[in-house]
């Protein structure tokens, strides 16, 4: 069943963008009668569309109600390039990630004007969105502002950044030695790397060196690989 999520409900209706009653209208096709779930304050309800010159969506019961990831996790990602990013959000909000970070790194190879930021978090949302509504997510993973590594200082919870560098601290023993958090902020580099200045610097903040094993991934993979195994940690 096609899920949407909504941000109004009034008269026993739930309100959806245009986006939503396009896709409704022209790419499912759906008919007065046909059943959608509505995503509204985190809840999921049965709903009923009646389709004459507007599409109302009529509740008919509580389906499921929310259920949070018992550990935040929070992906710090460089930015990249547009196909990649992309992937990046889509995956990563199907694996359960719940607050996006784009930072500025020396090595990326992509940079954003301030006039070019405001469309593309436009576009990352929608992203998210899509994608929270494929995997039937009951909320949308948050993306925040592009930040300095500087500003990711106030963080609180565990962190760590993915460095290939480091042989000792596997992720395994990692997640192992560390047992008592509630959130988990996880940096990874670009194509080119984190540069040795970044990573020492990340180290000052409280992240810690974690390896991800002898063989180096693509920078895309990297978050698609830390999220399965945090999923199988905690049995998600």
């Amino acid at each position: 069943m096609q899920r949407y999520f909504s941000n109004e409900f009034k008269d026993n209706k739930f309100t959806l963008n245009n986006d939503d009653l396009y896709h409704i209208i022209k790419v499912m096709r759906m008919k007065t009668g046909d059943n959608v779930e509505i995503v509204y304050n985190q809840n999921v309800y049965l709903c009923e569309l009646n389709i004459n010159e507007n599409v109302e969506i009529k509740k008919i019961k509580l389906y499921s109600e929310n259920i949070k990831n018992e550990i935040k996790r929070v992906l710090i990602i460089p930015l990249l390039k547009e196909q990649k990013f992309d992937l990046i959000l889509q995956k990563a909000t199907e694996l359960g990630v719940d607050e996006i970070i784009p930072v500025e790194m020396e090595r990326s190879i992509v940079k954003l004007t301030n006039d070019k930021i405001e469309k593309k978090l436009e576009r990352w949302t929608k992203i998210c969105k899509e994608a929270s509504e494929q995997s039937k997510r009951t909320d949308i993973p948050t993306i925040t502002r592009v930040k300095k590594l500087s500003e990711l200082k106030d963080l609180d919870g565990l962190k760590m950044v993915c460095s290939t560098t480091e042989k000792e601290n596997l992720l395994k023993k990692f997640l192992t030695d560390n047992t008592n958090y509630d959130k988990i902020n996880i940096v990874i580099g670009p194509e080119g790397g984190i540069s040795p200045r970044e990573e020492d610097k990340l180290v000052e903040l409280g992240f810690q060196r974690v390896s991800l094993g002898k063989r180096i991934m693509r920078v895309e993979t990297v978050p698609m690989f830390v999220l399965s195994v945090l999923n199988y940690e905690f049995m998600e």
